[in-house]
């Protein structure tokens, strides 16, 4: 059992997900999906609509993906502002809040993001989906993007 989650975390099949209540609906749709898909998820919650503060569930995750336990995460709450900023203050996360198709290619692409943000009060489920298949299906370009991701990190 372990060597089939190692290599599912290798091969990137194992995804940490995390929400508050202004997006546990959106959570709870794009968790059936990813494991309908193949994949095994970390659900950090919450795990009601009932009022919580987006921290407690994003710190964990976030704190998860900085030290390496999980090399991706999707993070959502009403704005999806409040869980990217708290993901942000860990050193080897770039997450990043995606509100259509187009930038969440991008954050990929130019900035390596390791967690997707999602605003769950302001865009369809459905699209939702399709940012969560592009975000999990796009590789970092790389190249002279490469000195501007490792400058992100950097303490003054």
């Amino acid at each position: 059992m372990l060597n089939k989650l190692l290599t599912m975390v290798e091969n990137g099949r194992v995804l940490a997900l995390a929400s508050d209540h202004g997006g546990f609906e959106m959570k709870e749709f794009l968790r059936k999906k990813l494991e309908d898909s193949g994949y095994t998820i970390r659900d950090f919650g919450t795990f009601s609509e009932e009022s919580v503060d987006y921290p407690d569930m994003i710190h964990p995750l976030a704190k998860a993906v900085n030290d390496g336990e999980y090399t991706t995460g999707i993070i959502i709450c009403g704005s999806g502002n409040g869980a990217q900023m708290t993901a942000n203050k860990y050193p080897n996360v770039r997450a990043g809040l995606c509100w259509n198709e187009e930038l969440t290619k991008l954050t990929r692409l130019h900035n390596d993001a390791n967690i997707l943000a999602l605003p769950g009060r302001f865009i369809p489920f459905e699209l939702a989906w399709r940012m969560v298949e592009i975000f999990l299906s796009t590789e970092f370009e790389g190249g002279r993007h490469i000195n501007r991701v490792n400058k992100i990190s950097k303490t003054l």
